[in-house]
């Protein structure tokens, strides 16, 4: 399955990622009840491969550490042989068309901040991947505040070749994709700031092809005064089975 001629967005190599911190890894471990033994896919794991390392030390998780290019993912390797983890993390190099030929099942797939996927394509490739109550977190752009430019919007929307969404459309997204739709939090203003600038920081000196959809996301940042009406987002949703019955109401109806 081929995605849109525009993705991967582009992420500057040894950035960081959008929920890429160890706190937010250990927030999705909880939501997706990952234990010692789980299999959990890491997407995006980058240069650093923080996050496999983290599940797989603290949890004792068996972990699959994915990305596209072999100049992110070889840095990883070298981290997990002389951390000694080879036994409970596996890294490939995996073209983005090419991520559901990957054996599952998994506990949990984590997106911790590289988007690869349009939001409909990313949730048809996830979702065979997950075993019975699987747990996917991943990262997506989305609307946030009372106000989005509509420079903005008609950007994000060429970008993303679809409509910008708000973080409970991307739930929304989730249950139509076949997923219980169980969380979303979204980078508040310092926070998007400063994951901005560490992006910028990374930028190679030489404009190219690929930075160039990025070095505009910049400008626009600046130009509405770090207040764009855009963040990034990091939705969490569990396998739905067929037939399945929707969740007791928690105000008891």
């Amino acid at each position: 399955m081929s995605p849109a001629e525009h993705f991967p967005l582009y992420h500057p190599p040894g950035a960081q990622r959008a929920f890429g911190t160890d706190d937010a890894t250990r927030r999705f471990a909880k939501v997706a009840q990952l234990e010692p033994g789980s299999r959990v896919l890491v997407l995006g794991c980058g240069p650093e491969g923080g996050a496999a390392v983290l599940l797989a030390q603290e949890l004792k998780c068996s972990v699959v550490a994915v990305d596209t290019e072999e100049a992110l993912v070889s840095p990883v390797r070298e981290r997990v042989r002389s951390q000694g983890l080879s036994d409970r993390i596996e890294v490939r190099r995996v073209a983005p068309d090419a991520l559901g030929m990957l054996d599952g099942p998994f506990h949990g797939i984590l997106v911790p901040g590289r988007v690869q996927y349009p939001l409909d394509v990313s949730l048809r490739v996830f979702r065979p991947l997950l075993g019975k109550r699987g747990r996917v977190g991943f990262t997506f752009p989305a609307r946030v505040g009372r106000f989005t430019p509509k420079p903005v919007l008609d950007f994000w929307e060429k970008r993303l070749g679809a409509p910008l969404l708000l973080p409970r459309e991307l739930l929304q997204a989730l249950e139509t994709g076949g997923f219980e739709p169980e969380s979303v939090e979204s980078l508040h203003d310092t926070e998007l700031d400063a994951l901005y600038k560490d992006m910028e920081a990374h930028l190679p000196e030489a404009a190219s092809p690929e930075s160039a959809g990025f070095r505009e996301e910049l400008a626009l940042h600046r130009e509405h005064n770090q207040r764009p009406g855009v963040s990034y987002a990091f939705a969490v949703g569990r396998r739905k089975e067929p037939g399945e019955k929707p969740p007791a109401s928690r105000d008891r109806g």
